[in-house]
C-alpha cells in the first residue's frame, strides 16, 4: 500500500511535470498552457455528456427493475476521471480521456465488474483493541467477555418495540 501512495502521491506528479515540460519546450509554455486549457474544457464537456448518458442509463434499469452494476461501474469510472481531469497534466488528461469515451471505458469496466463479482471489494477491515479477542464495533467494545450476545443499549424493552410510531 505504500508503494501505491508512493507512486501516487509522488512519481506520478513528477512525471506530469516533466511531461509539461517537454511540451512547452516543444511548442512554447503560453501555447502548453493554452493547450491544457482546452484538453481541460473539452473533457469537462465530454465528462458531463457521458455522466448525464450514465445517469440516464441508471434510471432505464432502475425502470426496468434490474440492477444497474455495469452502469454504477460505467458512473464510478467517470468520476476517476473527473478526478484525473482535475489535475493539470498530459498524461492524467489521457488516462482521463481513455475514461470518458464508451468503448475504451468498456476495457477498463470488465476487470472491474469481474473483481466485484468475485467479491475483490466487499471485505472490511476491523480494527482490534488492546484485549485479546475483543474489537470495536462502532463505540462499543464486544468481545469474549460478553459471550456473542447483542447487547440494547437504547434503554426500551425488546417486547414493547413497534415498527409503527
Amino acid at each position: 500500500m505504500a508503494l501505491v501512495l508512493l507512486v501516487l502521491f509522488v512519481v506520478a506528479p513528477l512525471v506530469e511535470l516533466y511531461v509539461i515540460i517537454q511540451v512547452a519546450q516543444v511548442i512554447g509554455g503560453w501555447e502548453t498552457i493554452a493547450l491544457l486549457v482546452i484538453e481541460s474544457a473539452i473533457g469537462a464537456w465530454l465528462l458531463k455528456a457521458q455522466g448525464l448518458s450514465v445517469l440516464r442509463r441508471i434510471s432505464q434499469a432502475l425502470d426496468a427493475g434490474r440492477i444497474p452494476d455495469r452502469e454504477l461501474v460505467d458512473g464510478l469510472l467517470l468520476l476517476v476521471a473527473g478526478a484525473l481531469m482535475l489535475a493539470p497534466g498530459f498524461v492524467g488528461d489521457l488516462l482521463a480521456y481513455l475514461l470518458v469515451i464508451p468503448p475504451t471505458r468498456a476495457l477498463f469496466r470488465g476487470p472491474i465488474m469481474n473483481r466485484f463479482k468475485a467479491g475483490g471489494f466487499s471485505s472490511f477491515s476491523s480494527f482490534t483493541a488492546s484485549g485479546a479477542g475483543t474489537r470495536f464495533v462502532g463505540t462499543f467494545r464486544a468481545g469474549s467477555g460478553f459471550g456473542g450476545d447483542v447487547i440494547d443499549t437504547s434503554g426500551h424493552e425488546g417486547a414493547n418495540r413497534s415498527l409503527r410510531p
